[in-house]
């Protein structure tokens, strides 16, 4: 069976192409930057070399549709069996992946309050491959999934009850498939059963969360009703007081919109050291700059609040994930994020985590130290065809 899934975000698209049940990847690709001058289209066929195309693609649907005009230029399009597509927000409503008909479709148009800058772009895709492949079954994936099970003294907030009955405020959390993802791999590499695993799962990449994970569920986890609460980000804030919101509003003028833009899209590391790239960041600091100094020290103090937050509510720990772009190749992030950390079991060997190695803790230490490349692809792709199965 060949499976198709789409990974929307708010200016790119990521797809590729599995053969299932044996979870072989013959086609990969990304379309970035869409909606600015110039986007880009990285492209893998199967073990060839990557290509690389520029194009003016104005908007999501223009992506899809020279999506599927190159997949059927390979030849592929007539092939495809099953399209799974990555949907950020499931709500309360969606807590496994669902197949899609017009009625289902018509409750995820009601979620997009939820998720504005992404569910819109995620129906998109499954109304554009709906139009042009009408017999293929399409499945939804939901982002907050995995956090189904959050307990709700966890997921509730602190406000007025009807704000949760009757507009759903709560903690949802996102990255789902990334943090089910690692979770399933360092069980492997560990050779013990998930459901006996507690691990602090982190996706560090310009969008990061932390999540619990209490014998292979997650309990908790640092983002809520949307992607911008938690960790520092690329050009998310993460945390910050509520009350920023109206003395903005009342020293500036700003909008509530207005705010909501420069939190999601001009702060994190690029508002502190002007750029959401960590591998500036540490140009920067080669530079003696004081501005990247200071982010770097931010991002890594507020991660590393997560992890004994979450250790506290764990118990007790078997495996610490590092995961995501940041995550997965910055060195000198994870050993700052683990420093002074011994009390809990956690100490990195620095010779295995300058080279990115898979285990990177001290080898006296009980607690497992991991640096694990996600795939939420595969993942998406895996609940799908466990869907139909």
């Amino acid at each position: 069976m060949k499976i198709l899934v789409i990974n929307s975000g708010s200016s790119s698209l990521k797809y590729n192409l599995f053969q299932f049940p044996e979870k072989i990847s013959l086609l990969n690709g990304l379309f970035e930057k869409i909606g600015t001058d110039i986007a880009i289209h990285h492209s893998q066929f199967g073990s060839q070399n990557k290509l690389k195309q520029q194009l003016v693609l104005q908007d999501h649907k223009q992506a899809l549709l020279c999506l599927l005009q190159s997949l059927k230029q390979q030849h592929t399009l007539a092939s495809i069996n099953l399209i799974a597509h990555r949907v950020v927000h499931g709500g309360e409503k969606f807590k496994q992946p669902i197949v899609i008909n017009a009625d289902k479709l018509a409750q995820l148009q009601e979620l997009i309050p939820l998720a504005p800058l992404h569910n819109p772009t995620n129906i998109l895709g499954i109304e554009i491959l709906w139009q042009h492949l009408p017999l293929v079954k399409q499945i939804a994936v939901f982002d907050t999934a995995f956090h189904a099970n959050i307990p709700d003294y966890a997921h509730r907030y602190a406000i007025p009850n009807h704000w949760y009955h009757e507009y759903k405020i709560r903690r949802y959390g996102f990255h789902g498939s990334s943090h089910a993802y690692v979770a399933k791999q360092a069980a492997l590499i560990l050779n013990k059963p998930l459901a006996n695993l507690n691990i602090i799962s982190l996706h560090l990449g310009n969008g990061a969360s932390a999540c619990a994970i209490q014998n292979g569920v997650s309990v908790d986890t640092s983002m809520g009703l949307t992607p911008n609460e938690g960790l520092m980000m690329g050009t998310r804030s993460g945390d910050i007081d509520s009350s920023i919101y109206p003395y903005l509003q009342t020293q500036t003028g700003f909008s509530i919109t207005e705010i909501e833009q420069n939190l999601n899209h001009a702060s994190g590391l690029q508002a502190i050291a002007g750029t959401n790239d960590l591998r500036a960041v540490h140009e920067l600091i080669a530079a003696e700059n004081a501005n990247a100094k200071l982010a770097f020290a931010m991002l890594c103090y507020r991660i590393k609040k997560y992890i004994g937050s979450y250790y506290a509510v764990l118990g007790s720990l078997d495996a610490l994930i590092f995961t995501g772009g940041m995550g997965e190749n910055n060195a000198k992030l994870r050993a700052s994020c683990c420093e002074n950390l011994t009390g809990l079991g956690l100490k990195i060997d620095t010779n295995p985590n300058q080279v990115n190695n898979i285990c990177i803790h001290a080898q006296h230490m009980d607690t497992a130290i991991l640096v694990i490349q996600t795939n939420e692809e595969l993942e998406i792709a895996q609940q799908a065809f466990t869907k139909i199965s």
